[in-house]
């Protein structure tokens, strides 16, 4: 490989600079020939931040965060002179949906993959705008575009590919004039790193979840004449949650926010790419959740979503400036019948701990959570939701499949009868609670008889939302190192569509029983809507995460989004509820009327 001086002398300072352990593997990822080059920062060469620092002119003032010890993984953005008012403009993608506005994903049912992306972009926005740039909605108008990306199901990929080669005529052919810098980012760049660069020149920027730090400086190089072949930052991070970036709301008149505490994954199930994409679990202290829940609450949001891959296993060492923990939970987290692949550290502060700090900042707040795992499930979580009415009693309990040995072959640590239980236990505690969740149909082996479990458990457990996909197998994982996937595609179909059709017939009859009865909705949508002969000017949500359209009346005509209003119930779907407006409420008045009501 032909190496410039320039990058001999890097990697020679580097080297001795820093550990012989970081660098007894490292390599420059660097693909460089005289009149084309890719500069590549992955965890097997120098980190961006010394790449940086190396580049600083000699009469220049170095800043110090570029020479910061390792245990600092992230870079300061001070510059506000990077963007010079130039503007990027994003695209979000999951891997239940095609592409949406930012705006139009705040209002839709959309499952943790999406919620993720989402809020990276969020974090994106800050980074971004701090350093000088501003956001578009309009693609003509930009000089930067953003793809945030999904990897966890093949067709969400396949969009992508798609969008990427109809951002290259647009380049080409339309805007030929001010082409744009296109930017892959999230976990599909972090799964196929490189080789979105080697394709066909549809991508300048890849960057991984870890690394959105480094993207305005990643822009200017993409920019420049030298790395003429693009530039990638796909370095995963050891402890980056972002927890000093305060995020940049897309949509500030939405009534809803969502708050990271953690990133990455310990579980390591045999079908998910998460941990190879986001890394290993890493917890934010939790200062810096409560002061982020603070401000959206002096905002205005009425509802917050505390967001992470594994939710429910949060643990936080870091000193608190609010508040001392005296409690250990490290030894009663899981219930009986679920189990790790990992070993679980003990101390620290929990996700009990977490979740009862942020009911308190706002009682009119409402606090939801997602995704947990069923293995995190401590009684006393679940004691503390029945006793906050601001804890939304929803919980998103995946299950995946209702087979025991589709279960251990996906390494999922418990069995359906474990699950069965723990879902007994929450309808026990919280006797109104709406149960969602994930499945997956066609894994590696699944036999006709293994898909009929899920169907059956899909009938005894009568979820209210399900995210329901077949299986897609992902290179790296341990399904993809161990089994084959051998369910023939028309198998998958036809057992998706069959788990779907159950799906809804048994949500139905749930969602028909809530007619007559008096629901608090907080309104999240201004759209006028007519269905069925039934005309609603404004929709909101429910406690347990129902779609409520609000009929209109002279009573409601000035409902806007924000308000928390009690409706009667009087048609169903399996989908969504309608109702008549009775009167303005509020979190805590609602839940006194209920106690009432039952007395």
């Amino acid at each position: 490989m032909l190496q410039s001086a320039t990058t001999r002398n890097v990697i020679k300072q580097c080297n001795r600079t820093l550990s012989i352990r970081r660098y007894a593997n490292a390599a420059l990822s660097m693909n460089i020939e005289k009149k084309a080059r890719r500069l590549v920062f992955d965890n097997r060469s120098p980190s961006f931040k010394d790449f940086l620092s190396k580049q600083q002119p000699v009469n220049a003032t170095i800043d110090k965060s570029l020479t910061e010890p390792d245990n600092v993984p992230y870079l300061q953005m001070d510059s506000k002179t990077l963007g010079q008012g130039r503007k990027f403009y994003i695209e979000v993608y999951g891997c239940q949906v095609c592409a949406l506005s930012v705006n139009a994903l705040q209002s839709q049912e959309v499952n943790t993959s999406t919620k993720m992306n989402v809020n990276d972009t969020e974090i994106l926005n800050a980074i971004m705008t701090n350093t000088g740039y501003e956001r578009t909605d309009d693609l003509d108008d930009a000089n930067v575009v953003f793809l945030v990306t999904c990897a966890i199901r093949d067709n969400a990929e396949v969009r992508i590919w798609e969008r990427l080669k109809y951002l290259r005529h647009y380049k080409t052919k339309i805007n030929t004039s001010s082409p744009p810098i296109v930017g892959v980012l999230g976990c599909m760049a972090e799964r196929l790193k490189t080789k979105l660069l080697e394709q066909d020149r549809l991508v300048d920027i890849v960057c991984g979840p870890d690394g959105y730090r480094s993207i305005p400086h990643l822009i200017s190089l993409a920019e420049g004449e030298e790395y003429t072949e693009g530039v990638a930052n796909v370095m995963l991070s050891a402890d980056e949650t972002y927890a000093d970036v305060m995020p940049m709301r897309l949509d500030t008149s939405n009534a809803s926010g969502w708050v990271s505490i953690m990133r990455g994954c310990n579980n390591m199930c045999s079908f998910c790419i998460v941990p190879f994409t986001r890394g290993n679990e890493r917890s934010r202290p939790i200062d810096s959740i409560l002061d982020e829940v603070r401000f959206l609450n002096d905002q205005g949001v009425k509802e917050v979503t505390v967001l992470g891959q594994n939710v429910n296993s949060y643990r936080d060492e870091s000193e608190s400036k609010y508040f001392m923990s005296g409690r250990n939970t490290g030894s009663s987290l899981s219930n009986p019948g679920f189990k790790t692949i990992y070993k679980r550290k003990d101390g620290g502060r929990r996700f009990t701990e977490l979740l009862d700090q942020v009911s308190l900042i706002n009682p009119e707040m409402r606090i939801r959570f997602t995704s947990p795992h069923p293995k995190d499930f401590p009684t006393d979580l679940l004691h503390l939701i029945a006793s906050r009415p601001n804890l939304c009693n929803s919980i998103h309990l995946p299950i995946q499949s209702g087979s025991n040995t589709v279960l251990e072959r996906m390494r999922r640590g418990y069995t359906r009868e474990a699950y069965l239980s723990l879902v007994e236990e929450m309808r026990r505690i919280i006797p109104d609670v709406w149960i969602s969740s994930d499945f997956i149909t066609g894994f590696c082996g699944e036999t006709e008889a293994e898909h009929r479990d899920t169907v059956s458990l899909m009938e005894q457990v009568k979820y209210d939302t399900a995210f329901m996909f077949a299986y897609s197998m992902r290179e790296k994982t341990h399904a993809h190192r161990r089994y084959k996937d051998d369910v023939t595609g028309s198998d998958k179909t036809r057992r998706l569509q069959e788990i779907v059709t159950t799906f809804h017939a048994e949500a139905s009859k749930k969602n028909q029983s809530l007619i007559g009865s008096r629901q608090l909705v907080l309104v999240d949508s201004e759209r006028p809507r007519t269905k069925n002969g039934i005309e609603t000017k404004v929709s909101g949500k429910t406690d347990g995460g129902h779609k409520v359209f609000v009929q209109e009346n002279e009573d409601n005509k000035a409902l806007q989004k924000g308000d928390y209003v009690e409706v009667n119930v009087n048609h169903a779907t399996s989908a969504s509820l309608t109702g008549h407006f009775i009167q303005h409420s509020s979190i805590q008045q609602f839940a006194r009327q209920k106690r009432n009501y039952s007395t």
